[in-house]
């Protein structure tokens, strides 16, 4: 995901800079030797995955004349029956012929019938956000009210999304007055980060709306409390003025994507965060460098609030005391993490699980899970040549004790991709002795576990990872526990990088990669190949009868998500010219079959939006899918979009609730 929003005094990018600038192989430079004797499963990927199936992944290699195996629908309705959208560049919500989207619980809807209502003008205060739904929708899941017994109430549930960033000229009537800020302006802007969980229930007519006064319903902002968990909780290097004993911190920023846990919690992701802070000081710390932390101020001035508040002032992180418990130099270490939330105990205290890194998580998602082994979690850093991690948990999963716990300890791994098809799982631990040689060989020393999670990015540089193209959302099929990955884009390949899986001299458009893991979802090595190459019409993906056409051209692949009936639904994130321009009309979500690679685009958002966040209800007849930023080039005077309201309102991202109009299964 970006914020790709630009404000005339406000650097709003939201991608992080380029910050790796370490010697590790990109993954373009991977890919073209790996193109010479080129597998693509054939071999022993097509075993693993024939053994947890019972025949070939005829994906791999459709003309191998071999037959495929068909993962059963929920209902026997043909999959992938619909007719595809085309693409273009309306200001609504386009979908198939014989389905309904309709927008729900948009920016500014308020969480209790008595709370304050929206107001058109967004002179909405501080407080009154904090009582309202988000801006930005991005990851989302709906958890049905029985998750922790059955699990399969389709009729009413949490809904719990995310909300990423703001947009000045949204959230205010005019934009930003001044700066330094107005301090009630950055209240309102803090609140309208974080996460919103939203009690719904279907009505009798099929319609959803939000369940009022619901003690489920709850906001999470960049100001609500929260403890630090895992092996850096007390470390010298979280030591605040407001935690001085390096327990606690205050929010949660930047919330991309998302998941969840086999547990019934939430999982939310901090992707972008270095921005919002500054330190100014000679010399940074490389727990500041490493991730882009300004050195001139924050990206929405949130340190300048008057009249000035501890809460605001924690994101100036120079050192100005004695001590670390003096001044927030030590703030930005609490944020990059992943947050897990309990939706069905609105008192509890968000945590944020160290054991996973830091660095800037686009989401996060488990593998299969296997009773009586570890845990194992996936996670992309969404910035240009960062990297893929892994998580396994030290203790097993079992489903009758199965709790957070299983998130504090652990091997944190990062992905070697090899040039012949194979790939390994790189250990970043202290107490691994290959990656202490690696470190010592590069010159770098970390004193403990918490100083290599601080840094990951640094221990991922010195493991010798393969640096990828912005890894973003992953997803892990339902059957097989095959991962998927999209690599969004990376413009800055150059000509003598260009090859057989990347014929373009920048990988404008992106790609999709997958692998199998060898053996067990927590086995260190692995097998991959690349799934889909996006593109304009006519777009080969090499070894395979995939060529692109008008009903599936697509570009900056970014949300992904397997349905139960596994299906692979595609988002895309498309910025700048690319999403004003060009072929592929607004941003869009396909679906794709991963056994015939059949794909189809199912829909069309609004004017310079994102498509991103996607759930379903247990029995895929309700589908949820986030619109963010629509009018995402608007300014006080001129809204490029009006969704959802219509006539010349102004544009407010939201979820929009899909049906199809007969009943039946989301993708038949």
């Amino acid at each position: 995901m970006s914020d790709s929003k630009t404000n005339v005094s406000i650097d709003n990018s939201g991608v992080d800079p380029q910050n790796n600038f370490s010697l590790n192989p990109t993954f373009a430079a991977i890919v073209e030797g790996r193109m010479a004797r080129r597998r693509f499963l054939k071999g022993s990927v097509g075993a693993a995955v024939a053994a947890i199936i019972g025949g070939p992944l005829v994906a791999c290699s459709s003309s191998d004349g071999e037959p495929t195996p068909v993962v059963p629908p929920v209902n026997d309705a043909p999959l992938l029956g619909f007719t595809a959208v085309p693409a273009g560049r309306a200001d609504t919500v386009q979908v198939p012929a014989g389905y309904t989207a309709t927008a729900f619980l948009p920016w500014g809807t308020p969480l209790a019938g008595n709370y304050p209502p929206f107001l058109a003008d967004a002179t909405n205060s501080g407080a009154e956000q904090e009582q309202q739904v988000g801006m930005h929708h991005d990851g989302m899941h709906f958890f049905p009210i029985d998750t922790r017994s059955a699990g399969d109430n389709s009729t009413e549930g949490l809904l719990v999304f995310n909300h990423e960033y703001i947009d000045h000229n949204l959230i205010h009537p005019n934009g930003i007055d001044t700066v330094p800020r107005i301090a009630d302006q950055v209240r309102k802007e803090v609140a309208a980060h974080g996460v919103t969980v939203a009690h719904i229930q279907q009505q009798a007519d099929g319609s959803w709306a939000l369940v009022n006064n619901s003690p489920f319903n709850r906001r999470i902002t960049g100001a609500t409390p929260m403890e630090l968990s895992g092996p850096v909780r007390g470390s010298s290097k979280v030591i605040t003025k407001y935690s001085p004993d390096g327990s606690r911190t205050r929010g949660t920023l930047n919330n991309c994507g998302n998941g969840f846990t086999p547990w019934g919690t939430y999982l939310t992701c901090e992707e972008n965060w270095a921005g919002y802070f500054v330190n100014a000081d000679a010399e940074q710390p490389r727990e500041h460098s490493r991730y882009g932390v300004s050195s001139s101020n924050g990206r929405y001035f949130w340190e300048t609030a008057t009249p000035a508040a501890d809460v605001y002032q924690r994101f100036n992180a120079a050192s100005t005391g004695a001590s670390a418990a003096e001044d927030y130099r030590n703030e930005p270490n609490t944020f990059g993490w992943i947050v897990e939330i309990d939706p069905f105990n609105p008192d509890s205290v968000p945590q944020k699980r160290t054991a996973l890194g830091r660095f800037g998580h686009e989401g996060i998602i488990f593998g299969k899970l296997e009773e009586g082994k570890p845990v194992v979690l996936y996670s992309g850093d969404d910035s240009t040549f960062e990297y893929i991690y892994k998580f396994v948990s030290a203790a097993p999963y079992y489903k009758n004790t199965a709790g957070g716990h299983l998130l504090n300890d652990g091997t944190l791994y990062v992905a070697r991709f090899n040039e012949d098809g194979s790939g390994d799982w790189l250990a970043l631990d202290i107490n691994n002795t290959d990656f202490v040689a690696k470190a010592a060989s590069a010159g770098v020393t970390f004193t403990d576990q918490a100083d290599v999670l601080l840094n990951t990015r640094l221990a991922a540089d010195v493991a010798g990872a393969t640096k990828m193209d912005r890894p973003e959302w992953g997803a892990v099929h339902p059957d097989t526990g095959e991962v998927y990955f999209t690599l969004t884009n990376n413009s800055r390949r150059t000509e003598q990088q260009t090859d057989a899986a990347n014929p373009r001299a920048a990988n404008t458009t992106g790609h999709i990669i997958r692998w199998h893991e060898r053996e067990t979802q927590s086995a260190t090595t692995f097998d991959w190949d690349i799934f889909l190459l996006a593109g304009d019409v006519g777009t080969e993906t090499p070894d395979t009868e995939l060529v692109l056409t008008a009903d599936n051209h697509l570009a900056s692949p970014d949300g992904l998500w397997f349905d139960k009936n596994g299906l692979l639904w595609i988002q895309t994130d498309m910025s700048g010219s690319q999403q004003g321009e060009g072929p592929f009309g607004n941003n869009q979500m396909l679906v794709a079959d991963p056994v015939t690679r059949q794909m189809k685009r199912f829909l069309v958002g609004p004017t310079d939006c994102e498509v991103t966040g996607i759930s379903a209800t247990p029995d895929m007849k309700t589908l949820f899918v986030n619109i963010q930023h629509p009018g995402d080039r608007s300014t006080p005077a001129e809204f490029t979009s009006h969704w959802p309201d219509g006539g010349t309102s102004r544009p407010r991202s939201a979820t929009v609730v899909i049906t199809k109009d007969d009943g039946g299964v989301i993708g038949s």
